[in-house]
């Protein structure tokens, strides 16, 4: 007889399933991926974006709409959630002082504007959502039209599906048509707007019921417009240098507004607008009276300044394209190149 003989009977009286433990139901409870379909959630609309809160406008009836404030749910951390956006919300979504209600689910974008700090930055920084039109809005001095940052403004929309419209201010200041003829040919729509005579009412009924994107250098009137065409916003807007384009910029956040039946989106005032995130097959699409040229370029063609056979080149030289219009779209191909084979060398 074992010396463990005394002993054996009472350990064969147990098993694993005699060990009591003390529930712990949140340790316990099965993990799972499926996600409350929360089939009670109502639409909203993101009007502005402050440090992990979103303020939406929210259809509650027929005709009632409120304003609310939400934070996202924890699914939704890794996406990014802008002006435009049309969410889901669940929670509190009476507005009232002190409420907090949950975006649950983004819902799928018609369009999506992009822009990178500048052309060697790989990260896109998404701008606006849902927006069918782009306000490029210039001035005709003080400060100095910019073309090529229109140009910029051209590819970004085009390559998004957004239509652009331009505005010209300060008409009053300088004559616009030397300007405006670098972009013949675009088939841009264009408004014309001095200091003191705004378009104001046509423009208004232009962008009702689009949703539309205001965009411009820092000083050239657009917080003045947004106010014209929406009294209640009241954007700050401040004198800004027009050598240095240094001073006050005062529109420092993306926001929306309600105009008629649709929506103008005011983005603060940038001196760049950087094309890192573009693909270089579609800065064409920035300049649709280049790209029906280029149709009959040798296959392979680069449009680049060194390329030999390039038709858009030869159309520079005989005067069918204006050589500044031409010159612009090479320059920024060819910066968007340059970028491209840096980091590949990398």
């Amino acid at each position: 007889m074992s010396w463990l003989s005394d002993y054996e009977e009472p350990y064969e009286q147990y098993d694993e399933s005699s060990v009591r433990e003390r529930p712990n139901p949140k340790a316990n409870r099965p993990r799972s991926k499926q996600r409350p379909e929360h089939e009670s959630a109502i639409t909203g609309i993101v009007t502005a974006v402050d440090r992990g809160r979103y303020t939406l406008a929210v259809r509650l009836g027929e005709g009632d709409e409120a304003i609310v404030t939400a934070a996202r749910a924890r699914e939704l951390r890794k996406q990014s959630i802008v002006a435009g956006d049309r969410v889901d919300v669940v929670g509190d979504a009476t507005g009232e002082t002190g409420t907090l209600a949950r975006i649950v689910r983004i819902q799928p974008r018609t369009t999506v504007l992009r822009r990178s700090a500048d052309d060697t930055d790989v990260i896109e920084r998404v701008i606006v959502a849902n927006a069918d039109l782009m306000l490029m809005v210039v001035a005709a001095a003080d400060p100095e039209p910019r073309p090529r940052l229109v140009d910029r403004y051209l590819v970004a929309a085009l390559d998004a599906g957004i239509t652009p419209i331009m505005v010209l201010t300060k008409t009053d200041l300088a004559d616009p048509e030397p300007f405006l003829a670098l972009f013949e040919g675009l088939d841009i729509e264009v408004w014309r707007s001095s200091i003191d005579d705004p378009p104001v009412e046509a423009l208004r009924e232009r962008l009702d019921g689009h949703t539309t994107v205001a965009v411009g250098h820092s000083g050239v009137g657009k917080s003045t417009l947004v106010n014209a065409l929406v009294p209640s916003a009241m954007r700050a807007v401040g004198h800004v240098n027009a050598v240095t384009g240094r001073g006050r910029h005062t529109s420092s956040s993306t926001v929306s507004f309600k105009l008629g039946d649709g929506w103008i989106i005011d983005t603060p005032g940038v001196r760049s607008f950087g094309l890192g995130h573009v693909a270089t097959a579609n800065v064409l699409r920035g300049f649709p009276d280049l790209a029906a040229v280029a149709d009959d370029c040798p296959r392979g063609c680069t449009h680049l300044a060194d390329e030999e056979y390039c038709e858009l080149a030869a159309a520079a030289a005989d005067g069918r394209l204006a050589p500044r219009r031409v010159e612009s779209m090479q320059r920024l191909l060819g910066t968007l190149v340059a970028i491209r084979e840096q980091r590949h060398q990398e």
